[in-house]
């Protein structure tokens, strides 16, 4: 690969996603941080405005006069979303956090099992472990008993060879993420689900770094369950609201975290004292929608479904795939790449490896390249394709490079570094 910035160049200029920066407010020189929050569009900013225009002029009509009404604002949310998570439109809804999804969800397929086992793997978001083993303590069960882990073999990622192998006729959930937060792996969701459904297992994904910039088919996988947020590469806004998926199998199971907003939406308003579950992904909201929180989620999909799942994901493997060149040509020394090299086995984002990469990233983040760390050693660069630009990639390495040889990270102090 030409790893010269007259190639940058070139590329930038050939590139059918270029105009689509245009549509972003990026707060910084370079930024590459989005895999953990992206930046604030035009069109999120605008959709927000305007629910907040549709409280001051309709009040309390704007649950049903609003555009779209918010009565049905998740609802309506999950069929935009449905396509980028490859679903049929009633099995997505936007609902609640990441956090509560994974307990309402993991707790409604554990309802009911005698002696649950839940598959997990070392490397998941803190997050996620933290809420199965909850579920499972809510239920009499002590987690280190009831939790199988699957080992990492080089500390950055998961051999789906590993899951198989731990998978045995006694799990019952298999519940993983599609890309690790760290390294950046993506996994194989179609052999793990093949592979858990092979032994009666329920599976589960967390989608968080990866809906948004990998393209998804969980209702034709037959994946169980998935969670996302929408802050990262949907680029909603902090505290902005997640999505779930349930497939359309599991309708008839009653959601484990029971709330008025999951109820069936005809007889909502009768207040009726038992609790009738919409036949819906919607079933598992809990409580009633946050519209401001929910509003710049749609407009950020205005700008995913203008440019396309696919040509998202295309321009992020080009750009991971040209961010890993010029660190392997332009940096060497204590640098090293910890992402997979292989674009179906990496999500959005590239791990560069470095002893010192706490003290790394400060320094960068002085010179305008806002990136983050991950311990031990991982400054994450995340190239977004809507936003970041091949010649961009080209100035955060050359960066990196004048740092390490320049010593100048040796002048920050790790205290509060951490972001």
């Amino acid at each position: 690969m030409d790893t010269t910035r007259e190639a940058a160049r070139e590329r930038d200029a050939a590139d059918p996603l270029a105009a689509y920066r245009d549509r972003f407010s990026v707060p910084d020189d370079y930024y590459v941080d989005g895999n953990s929050l992206g930046p604030l569009s035009q069109d999120a900013e605008a959709a927000l405005d305007r629910v907040v225009e549709e409280w001051r002029d309709l009040g309390i009509r704007g649950w049903l006069d609003g555009d779209p009404p918010w009565f049905r604002y998740g609802e309506y949310l999950g069929s935009r979303l449905a396509p980028l998570v490859g679903a049929r439109e009633h099995e997505v809804v936007a609902a609640n956090s990441t956090t509560v999804n994974i307990h309402t969800l993991v707790g409604t397929l554990l309802n009911g099992l005698d002696d649950p086992l839940v598959l997990v793997d070392e490397l998941n978001f803190p997050t996620d472990t933290y809420a199965v083993r909850a579920q499972l303590r809510n239920r009499g069960f002590d987690p280190d008993d009831h939790t199988v882990v699957v080992e990492s073999s080089d500390g950055r990622t998961i051999d789906a060879a590993d899951v198989e192998a731990a998978l045995t006729d006694d799990v019952d959930l298999v519940f993983l993420p599609s890309v690790l937060y760290r390294s950046g792996q993506l996994l194989d969701l179609g052999r793990i689900t093949a592979a858990a459904h092979a032994h009666d297992a329920y599976v589960g994904f967390d989608l968080a770094h990866s809906v948004g910039v990998v393209p998804h088919a969980l209702h034709d996988l037959g994946v169980d369950v998935a969670v996302w947020c929408s802050y990262k590469y949907l680029n909603a806004g902090p505290g902005s609201i997640a999505g779930l998926y349930v497939h359309e199998r599991h309708y008839e199971r009653t959601p484990a975290l029971a709330g008025w907003w999951g109820h069936e939406k005809d007889t909502q308003f009768e207040m009726r004292d038992t609790y009738t579950h919409a036949h819906t992904a919607g079933a598992w909201q809990i409580g009633t929608v946050p519209v401001f929180a929910a509003a710049p989620l749609d407009g950020s999909l205005d700008v995913v479904t203008d440019a396309g799942i696919d040509a998202i994901r295309e321009k992020s493997v080009a750009l991971t795939d040209y961010l890993i060149s010029l660190v392997d040509d332009r940096l060497g020394g204590d640098f090293s790449v910890g992402t997979p090299r292989d674009p179906d086995q990496r999500g959005g984002h590239v791990a560069v490896e470095h002893p010192d990469a706490a003290r790394i990233t400060e320094a960068m983040k002085d010179r305008g390249v806002v990136g983050d760390f991950r311990p031990p050693n991982v400054f994450r660069v995340c190239p977004s394709p809507l936003y970041t630009r091949f010649e961009d990639v080209y100035d955060v390495v050359e960066e990196l490079r004048t740092v390490a040889e320049t010593d100048a990270h040796r002048a920050y102090s790790l205290d509060g570094s951490v972001t």
